[in-house]
Order: structure tokens, then sequence, then C-alpha cells
């Protein structure tokens, strides 16, 4: 049994099913992208397009497309790759690492799944005239504004600010502030800074986090999702005047991680038609299945 925490959020923001813990703090790691891309837009930073906007809220795969992306926003404010803070890596899509290793290619920044974040980061640092040096340091203006922004968003304050894999702050929220601060973005005002980037992740989930992945596939087949993944068993996803739910697996572990989703999804009222591909987990063993995960019923 994956223990943790998961809560859903009627559209008014009301808890309407909860499980564990939900008010104590986590790390929600990289479900936090969509609230602190709304700072990037806030800082003055002017995507080429909606998808510059999507890989800046999203996690990919380093797929050629992602880095090419990436490499845009840095080239757009006169930066290059080297600039970016985050640590070098080889993709995480399965066939771009393999043609890396199969070349003999050497890890790159641009490849490591935040590198989007990192770019935008770097793009409204430069359009807002705050310094390109230190943007990674918590005292930063960048950084200040993040941490404000997301407590804004969650209806409560950051209670702890640590460093995160890729070298940026993080910052821990309850899962049901991470829940309040996803579904402030769907049902942002058109046109204000959360409804573009909202908007931007639904129309390109490809960027948002890659070929394969689950927050992809959902938000291709749920007309109106947002869904966002964040290491270590961290998943929150909104629709538009239904609501939001987030959880957090306290294993860190992944086998949860979609049936809880669409556990979550078929509570906000999403057909079960739409969500059968991720009902249940298949548990293999030698050449054949032996189990399978699925969700128990959620509380009220």
């Amino acid at each position: 049994m994956h223990r943790g925490g998961l809560v859903v959020l009627s559209a008014e923001g009301a808890v309407i099913a909860a499980a564990g813990d939900v008010d104590r703090p986590v790390l929600p790691r990289s479900s936090n992208k969509p609230v602190q891309a709304t700072v990037y837009l806030d800082a003055g930073w002017v995507p080429a397009s909606t998808q510059e906007l999507a890989i800046a809220a999203g996690s990919h795969t380093g797929e050629d497309g992602h880095r090419e992306l990436a490499a845009g926003i840095l080239a757009a404010a006169g930066l290059g790759p080297d600039a970016l803070g985050c640590p070098a890596a080889l993709p995480s899509d399965e066939q771009t690492r393999a043609r890396w290793l199969t070349e003999g290619r050497a890890p790159e920044r641009p490849a490591m799944n935040c590198s989007g974040k990192h770019a935008a980061m770097l793009a409204a640092c430069v359009a807002a005239g705050w310094p390109v040096d230190g943007y990674l340091d918590r005292q930063h203006p960048l950084q200040q504004a993040i941490e404000a922004r997301l407590g804004e968003a969650a209806g409560e304050p950051v209670s702890a600010v640590v460093v995160d894999g890729c070298g940026a702050p993080q910052h821990a929220l309850s899962l049901t502030g991470l829940a309040r601060g996803t579904l402030s973005l769907v049902q942002a005002a058109e046109g204000s800074p959360g409804r573009r980037v909202a908007d931007a992740m639904r129309a390109h989930p490809w960027y948002v986090a890659g070929t394969g992945h689950e927050d992809t596939d959902l938000m291709t087949a749920v007309p109106g999702a947002l869904v966002k993944h964040g290491a270590d068993g961290v998943h929150v996803a909104a629709l538009p005047g239904r609501g939001v739910l987030a959880f957090k697996l306290d294993d860190g572990g992944q086998r949860g991680r979609t049936v809880l989703l669409a556990a979550g999804l078929r509570r906000l009222g999403v057909d079960a038609d739409l969500l059968a591909p991720w009902v249940v987990t298949p548990v293999t063993g030698g050449d054949g299945v032996v189990g399978e995960v699925r969700a128990a019923a959620l509380p009220a």
C-alpha cells in the first residue's frame, strides 16, 4: 500500500475528498513550475510562442525539439547554453538517450529536464533588468518574486526553501496549497498570466512532459485538463469549472501515480472511458501479469 496524501478541491476551492495529512508541508518539486512561470511573464518576458511558455512550465525529456526550443529562448535573450544554472544531463527520453550513448555524446545542460524553466528564468531576468549572475540565489529579485507568488497562489506562506535537483530554490507547501495554486491558473481570467500559462501547457503538452509521459497523454485525452508531475511522487491536475487534485506518495514511487490521477479525475467528473488507460497498472512477473495496482475508494 502506498502512503502519502491526496486532496481533491471543488471549483470553489472547498475540500471534497482527502486522504492522509494534506496540510503538512511537502516539496511539490516540478509541480510548482506552472505557478512559477507566471512570474516570468510579470517580469516582462515575452515568449516568442506559446510553445516557449509551455516548456517554461514543463519538465521535458530532452528530445531534439525540447532542447532546440530552450536554446531559442536563451538566444532571444542574448545568452547561450553556458548561462544555464541547471546541471548537464543526458536526455531522459529512451530513444534520444540511446542515440546519444551510441554516438558517444556527452551530457549537456539543455538536455536536463528543467532547462526550459531555467532558460525562461534567465530571459525574465534580462527583460526585467535583473542580474543574470546569481539568478538561482534565494535573495535574487526573481527568486524573491517566485517565493511570494507561490505563497500568494497557495493561500499560505512558503514554509521552507531548499535547493532542488536542478539547482533552483524549491519551496515547501501543503498539498492543499499546491492544489489551490494550480486551480487558480485554469480559472484565471483570459489573457492573465495564470491563464496564459495554463492555456499554453494544455495546447502543447509534449513541451510540458515529452513523448509517452502521462502528463502529455492525459492533457491530450481530457479536454481542459492541466496536469503536472513533480519528482518524488507528487502530481497535480486541474480542470476549469470542476476542481483540482494533488497528491504526494511518501515513498516517492511511480506505481501509484496514474491510478491516483485517474481516481482523482473521476472524482471531478471526467468520463470513465477517457480515463480507462490509466485506471489500472499491471504488475508483471516473468512473462506474465501477476497482479495490478488500482486505487481504493477516495474518502469524502
